[in-house]
Order: C-alpha cells, then sequence, then structure tokens
C-alpha cells in the first residue's frame, strides 16, 4: 500500500468538506481530500440545483395556465419534458465542472474511505493515508425502503426522479416532507395525476401547523390529491400498475399508479466508514454525535453536514466546515450556533421560508411570545401580481420587542425571508424594523405590517409620519 501523509484529511467533497478544506488551507494547512465520486456534491448533481431547474419550467405552466386572470389568453400549452431535462443536464454539468475546478486544487485521493484507527483510512483497496485530524463531510443517501412490496412492484427515488426521460401517466407520493411536497408539485404541473400520501395531518409536518395545513389546501385546489393521516400499509401490482395500499382513520383502502416515488427522508451516510475503529460514536439514522465546536467523540475528528444529522441544509453544511476547520488547525472550539443560520426555504408554490424560532418550538420551550400575521390576499402589490395565497408570519418577546423569528408562506418567500435574516442578525426590535424605509409598492413592504400590529400590541412605540406612509402605502 501507499503512504500519504497530511495535516488535515477531509472525507467527503461535497459543499461543506469543500468549505472545510479551503478554510483549513488558508489558515496554512496541508489539506488533502478523499471522495468516491462522482465529485459535484449532492446539492448540485442531486439536489437543490437539478430541482430547482425543473421547478422553474413547472412554476411558469402554472403562470401561463393561470395567466387569463391577467387578460392573457395564452392557447393550449405544450410540455417539452425532452427539453426540460436537456437543460437540466446542462445547467448541471456547468456547476459540477466549476466546482470540480476548486476541488483539484487539492490532493484529491479518489475512491471510498475507511477508518483502521483513530489517524489513519484506507481509501479504495490500495492506499493509505495518515493524518492529525479528520474531518467527516459525506452527506446523507436516501433512506432504505422500509415499505412491503415496494421493492417488488417497483420505485423511483428523488435521485431517479431527476433524471426520468419520460413523464408517467399519474405518480403515487410516499412522504410530504419538503422533497416530496416540491417534486409532487413540479410533476402534477407537468401534467401528471399526482397524489401524496403522508402519515401526517398536513404537508411539511416539522412546520408550524398554520403553513403545513395552508399549503395542504392550495396543493389540493390545484388538483393535487393529498392524502393526509395516512398510513402506509403494503405496495402491490395489478394489471400493469403499482398500488398503494392504505389506512386512513381506521378504514383500509387502495391507491393506484403507474408509478411510485420515495420520499420518506435522507439519512447520513456512514455505512463502510468503521467509525467505530476511529472512536466516533454514530447512529444510522441520527448520524455522527458532535458538540457545538463540531468534534466527534474523538476529539481529532469533526463532522459536518448531513452526516451530522442535524438542519440537512447546504448553508449549514458550509458554516459547519468552516468552524470545524478552524476548531481543527488552531485547535480551538468555536461553537457554532444555529439560531439564525439554521434558516430555511421549500421551493413550493407559494414558498416556504423560515428563520429563527417558530410557534412550535417556542411553545415546546415554554417562552412567551408576541405574534402578528399579514395576508398577501390583502397586500397590494401581491394584488397588482395577482400572487394573493399565503401569508408572513412575526414573532417577538414580549419583553423588549426582539425579533424572535419569522416564516413567510407565499410569493418570493426564500427572497423575502432574508430581510428579516439581517435584521435577527443585528438583534432588530419591531421598533427598530419599521424605521427602516421600505420601498412602495413592493412585495418586502409586507412585513412591515405584522411588526406594526406587534409594536402596537406592546403599546410602546410611536410611528413617525414618514415611516407611516411608507409602510401602510397602498
Amino acid at each position: 500500500m501507499n503512504n500519504n501523509k497530511h495535516d488535515l484529511i477531509v472525507i467527503g467533497a461535497g459543499s461543506g468538506g469543500f468549505a472545510a478544506a479551503r478554510t483549513a488551507r488558508e489558515r496554512g494547512a496541508d489539506v488533502a481530500l478523499v471522495d468516491h465520486g462522482p465529485l459535484g456534491g449532492l446539492c448540485i448533481l442531486r439536489g437543490c440545483m437539478p430541482s430547482k431547474t425543473l421547478l422553474a419550467s413547472s412554476d411558469m405552466a402554472h403562470d401561463i395556465r393561470e395567466a387569463g386572470q391577467l387578460g392573457l389568453n395564452t392557447g393550449s400549452l405544450e410540455i417539452d419534458f425532452p427539453f426540460i431535462m436537456r437543460r437540466k443536464r446542462e445547467l448541471i454539468t456547468g456547476f459540477a465542472d466549476y466546482r470540480i475546478e476548486g476541488i483539484q486544487q487539492f490532493p484529491l485521493y479518489s475512491g471510498r474511505a475507511k477508518f483502521l484507527s483513530p489517524n489513519q483510512i484506507q481509501v479504495g483497496d490500495h492506499q493509505t493515508l495518515e493524518a492529525e485530524r479528520f474531518i467527516i463531510a459525506t452527506g446523507s443517501v436516501v433512506a432504505p425502503n422500509a415499505v412491503p412490496g415496494l421493492a417488488e412492484a417497483g420505485y423511483i427515488d428523488s435521485d431517479a426522479a431527476l433524471e426520468l426521460e419520460e413523464l408517467p401517466k399519474s405518480l403515487i407520493v410516499l412522504g410530504g416532507g419538503y422533497v416530496g411536497a416540491e417534486l409532487g408539485q413540479f410533476f402534477a404541473r407537468m401534467g401528471v395525476k399526482t397524489t401524496i400520501v403522508l402519515r401526517s395531518p398536513h404537508l411539511l409536518s416539522g412546520g408550524d401547523h398554520d403553513i403545513g395545513y395552508a399549503l395542504t389546501g392550495y396543493y389540493r385546489d390545484e388538483g393535487i390529491d393529498v392524502q393526509t393521516e395516512t398510513l402506509i400499509m403494503r405496495v402491490s401490482s395489478r394489471g400493469g400498475k403499482k398500488v398503494v395500499h392504505i389506512r386512513r382513520h381506521g378504514v383500509d383502502a387502495e391507491v393506484e399508479g403507474d408509478e411510485i416515488m420515495y420520499c420518506l427522508g435522507r439519512v447520513p451516510d456512514i455505512d463502510g466508514l468503521d467509525l467505530e475503529k476511529a472512536g466516533v460514536r454514530a447512529h444510522p439514522v441520527t448520524g455522527i454525535e458532535v458538540g457545538l465546536d463540531l468534534r466527534t467523540s474523538n476529539p481529532h475528528i469533526f463532522a459536518v453536514g448531513d452526516v451530522s444529522g442535524r438542519f440537512l441544509l447546504v448553508h449549514v453544511a458550509i458554516y459547519q466546515g468552516e468552524i470545524a476547520a478552524r476548531n481543527a488547525v488552531d485547535n480551538a472550539a468555536e461553537p457554532a450556533d444555529y439560531h439564525i443560520v439554521k434558516a430555511h426555504t421549500v421551493f413550493s408554490d407559494p414558498q416556504v421560508a423560515v428563520v429563527g424560532d417558530t410557534e412550535r418550538e417556542l411553545q415546546s420551550l415554554g417562552i412567551t411570545f408576541i405574534k402578528a400575521t399579514y395576508d398577501f390576499a390583502d397586500h397590494g402589490k401581491a394584488l397588482c401580481l395577482n400572487k394573493t395565497k399565503g401569508f408572513v408570519k412575526m414573532l417577538a418577546s414580549p419583553e423588549d420587542g426582539r425579533i424572535l423569528g419569522a416564516s413567510v408562506l407565499g410569493v418570493h418567500g426564500s427572497d423575502l425571508i432574508h430581510e428579516i435574516i439581517v435584521a435577527m442578525s443585528y438583534k432588530s426590535t419591531v421598533y427598530e424594523f419599521i424605521k427602516i424605509p421600505h420601498l412602495h409598492p413592493t412585495l418586502a413592504e409586507i412585513w412591515t405590517y405584522p411588526a406594526e400590529e406587534i409594536a402596537a400590541k406592546l403599546g410602546a412605540v410611536v410611528i413617525d409620519d414618514a415611516v407611516a406612509s411608507v409602510g401602510h402605502a397602498g
């Protein structure tokens, strides 16, 4: 075997691993990357970027169908699915090539890694590497199928869904999380008869109930059959169709379709790493145990991104990678603070975006808060755009009016949330927030309404004429 030694070895060259390697090198460390390929990372190859490219087409298709409400008669819509998929592939190739250029600036060892000891790994069958420190950033994989009969009937997962060459006539989506919600709506808008089956009472079960129930209602209004509070019992085949046997409120039923898409979560990609030989504790579902400084149970080994099992988000993986690299190289203990960094969005239509604490989180912690909401249906710019679904919500401390969290269900929610991310980064109160000028007429000014309502509830603010005219014009 060939032996190679480095200061730091990063296992996994996705977003978190690449950020860690780059940060460590900037601090003077000799860094190497290990990745079994294909290079580029989950986000670029099978996650954020390909799915959002596809959603751009389905969202446009929906807007064309709705154009009559703006006085535009477009006639029948023709969907060129091969072109849509070809465009996706071309874009992803460009994104991946750019990332690979950065990866190739480091010593790169190709193959699957496994620990031989706390300071030694084997890559592939013939190469041994040594390092004083390791950062594990191997990401996540689609959760194993646990539905009886599903493997025999056949199905696609989210990875395969992004590579389809033809649209099925009908589709059953198992799961109503962000992947099931986004891709389920995509296929429905492509003309596929779509049913989403989920155990919880609404889509996006981990979020606030008002958002989940509203989004579920919008999907149903759009013709998507969302079957909530439904247990998946088994899957079978009949007459060339795939049949999902379900139970809802104690009553057995069936859902039949041409294809099934499995969207019941992801798990950390730790299989084969032999973590026990490195003294690293991990669970196959919850991932590698890490502290706030991203150290594992072995203080010389760190874990970042999806493999650590918390906040499966690209920007969190990058944030963790940078912190882990600094701690590894400097032997420091810088902690991660997720309160604002855990902000996230779901690219459904209408979009969902959240920053800070949610109602459910505050309630579970017993923290008191003041809430205010405002509907897009009452907002001037949204009415002009004919984009009136959803609402914004702001939560604040009753003691000083500091913004604790905010959510949006609505048009351009993924962009609108950034204003609150910035405000919360500076620990803004609602009093300070309503003094910020908001251009009129814009979607962004919708945030002034819940902020002013909270301030009014607190009874300790006087809004000057200039701010009032900007915040309430139209």
